[in-house]
């Protein structure tokens, strides 16, 4: 797989693609994604995580916001609480998979006074229902919003111009904040980056996206291997359809794992052998591949993977 592609691979869109060439050039291009450090490390940062490693295998240097400042101005708890995590996650990131990050937590750089006129600046253009709309996607109880989260997304602005970012990586959720980069970083004199949007996955329990709040529907650091194979063993996986199964095989598994073997008793068939998503997913949609024989393949592979982190 080249370059291009791997930078392109389980996106869910791209803004400015055709930037990408012209970044390719560069010596070493810079990417990041920034993660409030307000909570466990779970399955959803996993997405972004294995993109960032899909970066690092074509040439950028990666680059991972610890974004302090950003969770205590979104009310995720309080300094004490927050700088704990901080020091868990940076832990955390130097087993996750990636060759040689550069963590960054953000109240290092985001207190200097050149840091927040860009913010300023950047709000100086907004109004305050923009300010809001942006945020909907990544605020904790935006009805009651306070002053402090509609700061939030010109901080996020800012960072792309102080970390010296090329691409930035994020969820879907992440898409308004950054409109308005596409539509002001002008007004800071930086050029607009490329955006690679990754997608959400959705609840093991096949409803609404996963939530960090709903426990039984989402796998995290915390959870031991054999919790991890008991909540994949009981996720919605409707036989020869798509699912939430399959999207963490695509989006998680192969990309980290490249090769994956599906054990199966010989009166099933005996095991299988994948080196491509697309023919996993061919065989369980036409229903070659049972539920249940996908689903232990996703719990094992899983648990390895925080194994690591845990």
């Amino acid at each position: 797989m080249d370059k291009a592609e791997l930078i392109k691979r389980n996106a869910e869109e791209i803004i400015n693609e055709h930037k990408i060439s012209k970044i390719l050039k560069k010596k070493q291009p810079i990417v990041y994604c920034g993660y409030e450090p307000s909570g466990d490390i779970h399955i959803g940062h996993l997405v972004t995580i294995m993109k960032l490693r899909d970066f690092e295998r074509a040439g950028f240097k990666v680059k991972v916001l610890l974004a302090d400042w950003h969770a205590w101005l979104n009310k995720k708890g309080d300094w004490k609480f927050i700088n704990s995590q901080v020091e868990k996650w940076k832990k955390a990131f130097k087993k996750i998979g990636l060759k040689n990050p550069e963590i960054v937590v953000g109240t290092s750089f985001q207190r200097k006074p050149d840091y927040m006129d860009d913010v300023f600046t950047l709000a100086a253009s907004s109004t305050l229902n923009r300010g809001l709309r942006a945020m909907q996607g990544v605020a904790r109880d935006i009805e009651h919003a306070k002053v402090t989260q509609i700061i939030y997304p010109f901080m996020q602005v800012s960072d792309l111009k102080a970390l010296k970012v090329d691409v930035a990586v994020a969820g879907t959720d992440q898409r308004k904040i950054h409109m308005i980069a596409v539509e002001n970083l002008k007004d800071i004199d930086y050029e607009v980056p490329v955006f690679v949007h990754m997608p959400l996955l959705t609840s093991l329990k096949g409803e609404e996206k996963m939530s960090s709040s709903d426990a039984s529907g989402l796998i995290s650091v915390v959870n031991s291997s054999a919790e991890i194979k008991k909540k994949i063993s009981k996720a919605f996986c409707p036989e020869g359809k798509k699912n939430t199964v399959l999207e963490i095989a695509r989006i998680l598994i192969f990309p980290f794992f490249e090769k994956i073997e599906v054990k199966r008793d010989k009166k099933f068939g005996g095991s299988v052998k994948y080196d491509s998503y697309s023919k996993l997913e061919k065989d369980f949609l036409s229903k070659k591949l049972h539920p249940m024989d996908l689903k232990n393949m996703a719990g094992e592979r899983l648990a390895k993977m925080f194994e690591k982190i845990r």
